[in-house]
């Protein structure tokens, strides 16, 4: 997309959640509100400005090197003044805009990867578990430096994904740069329809129910009570393993939809309670969404209808890294102020801003930033995230790949939270204890090696949580 070629000329990290090809919806991009129409506001235009652009226009069509076409100007204007906002506004075309419709599905076709840029190297954010990429060897971190024989030194993002593309069981393969490895390490890796499976659940021991949402998608709330249902009447049917209470993982969690995380949260909160709200300069900019079927319903019947009522009851852990953001983020929140859940992990990623999808035409839209979000007490999610009540980290002696991803504070032009001023500390950023073991084998969450999994377990029995050092919360 040009629009994203043009966002990776900038010095800054600019992320898209991409599925091998497909655009996913969260981590870090955009968590948005839908608007079906453009606003009739009219503003006075400035002419001076105006003018400087008519002639810098004509400048470059006059004198560039080589003959440019309109329509590249004004697509790469538009997306420059969108992209220079912050990092989640942009110009949509039409194949990004498709992307962003078809992304919330669920149903991909590539490679596995949430990939994005940093100093002009396509840059893998997360392979997606059970996936053709994961399965290969890709890991979070690793700097993809050829496609098939096309270096990536400063191709754009777009342009790097319409590569990776391509039909289920065609090859492409992938050179990697990664850090401790002295050589480049050459994937050879098929493709496949990537279908992104949001809700998994399972026992961690008699009792304690365990459910992992990897992404909020439009199903993802009928999903989620119908494993939710499956495990607590499976258990009320055996009386001799009463649950005890359930664990939900939000961790690498990059968000979705809106109203999924409504649901959810609204599947273990008392109905009618905030679990979120919005604040921006227009007036129906300033929303609160509640655990009611108004605020997380997209027609047909209530999906927690049939949810077992025990569900609103259960002791409950909420596990977060800085991985989970925006839509995971509201959840953590909501659970967390309504003292309905303790968040275990470390501090998210920060993604608290409202992107309102604007159609320009029948195939083309703007992504603009239009207000942030707030937990039921108040707090902006927006460049701080959700602190955790227990930190803990991937492993006992500490996680450094965790302390030194970005987070949204991180990104150049961020939107600042709405509570502090230029130029005060916007996040945490962890110090001190870092993993004696960079070389030890990539975690599965859900494991029996999954240390944050087993510290969530323990609190919710009774037992001492081995916690690490927390980094001293942000200024106020």
């Amino acid at each position: 997309m040009k629009g994203q070629d043009m966002q990776t000329k900038t010095a800054r990290w600019k992320i898209a959640s991409w599925v091998g090809a497909g655009l996913v919806g969260g981590v870090l991009i955009s968590l948005g509100l839908t608007a079906t129409a453009q606003r009739e506001s009219r503003v006075a235009l400035p002419v001076d400005e105006l003018r400087l652009f008519a002639e810098v226009y004509g400048a470059v069509k006059s004198n560039y090197v080589e003959s440019v076409e309109d329509k590249k100007l004004i697509t790469e204007a538009i997306s420059g003044m969108l992209s220079g906002l912050d990092p989640h506004s942009a110009y949509l075309d039409a194949e990004a805009f498709k992307e962003l419709q078809v992304g919330t599905q669920g149903e991909f076709g590539g490679l596995g990867i949430e990939v994005g840029v940093e100093d002009g190297f396509v840059k893998v954010v997360s392979p997606i578990e059970d996936t053709p990429a994961e399965r290969a060897g890709v890991k979070a971190g690793d700097l993809i430096i050829k496609i098939d024989d096309r270096a990536t030194k400063g191709l754009g993002l777009s342009e790097a994904v319409k590569l990776m593309r391509g039909k289920p069981k065609t090859s492409i393969t992938l050179t990697i740069a990664r850090k401790g490895e002295t050589q480049p390490i050459v994937l050879k890796i098929e493709r496949d329809i990537i279908r992104v499976q949001s809700v998994k659940s399972n026992w961690l021991s008699p009792g304690y129910a365990f459910l992992r949402v990897t992404q909020f998608q439009e199903h993802t709330v009928e999903s989620m009570v119908s494993h939710l249902n499956k495990l607590l009447d499976q258990a009320q049917k055996d009386g001799s393993k009463p649950v005890k209470g359930v664990v939900l993982d939000l961790r690498n969690d990059p968000g979705g939809l809106l109203h999924a995380a409504v649901g959810v949260s609204a599947a273990f909160l008392q109905p009618g309670v905030t679990v979120v709200s919005t604040d921006g300069r227009l007036e129906d900019s300033k929303k609160s969404f509640k655990a009611a079927p108004d605020d997380y319903r997209r027609g047909g019947s209530d999906p927690l209808a049939g949810l077992n009522p025990l569900a609103r009851s259960l002791p409950m852990v909420v596990l977060v890294n800085a991985g989970s953001a925006s839509a995971s983020e509201i959840v953590a929140g909501a659970l967390q102020d309504h003292a309905r859940a303790k968040i275990l992990g470390t501090q998210t990623f920060g993604k608290g801003s409202v992107q309102t999808i604007l159609p320009l035409t029948k195939s083309t839209a703007i992504k603009l930033t239009t207000a942030r979000y707030y937990t039921p007490s108040g707090r902006s999610i927006q460049a701080t995230g959700i602190r955790p009540d227990f930190w803990v980290e991937e492993t006992a002696e500490g996680d450094v790949s965790d302390r030194f991803r970005l987070r949204e504070a991180d990104l150049s032009g961020h939107l600042l939270n709405g509570k502090e001023k230029a130029g005060e500390p916007k996040g945490d950023r962890a110090t001190g204890s870092t993993d004696k073991s960079p070389n030890r084998k990539a975690l599965v969450f859900g494991s029996p090696e999954d240390h944050q999994l087993q510290q969530a377990l323990a609190l919710l029995q009774g037992k001492p949580v081995a916690t690490n050092p927390a980094p001293a919360a942000p200024s106020k």
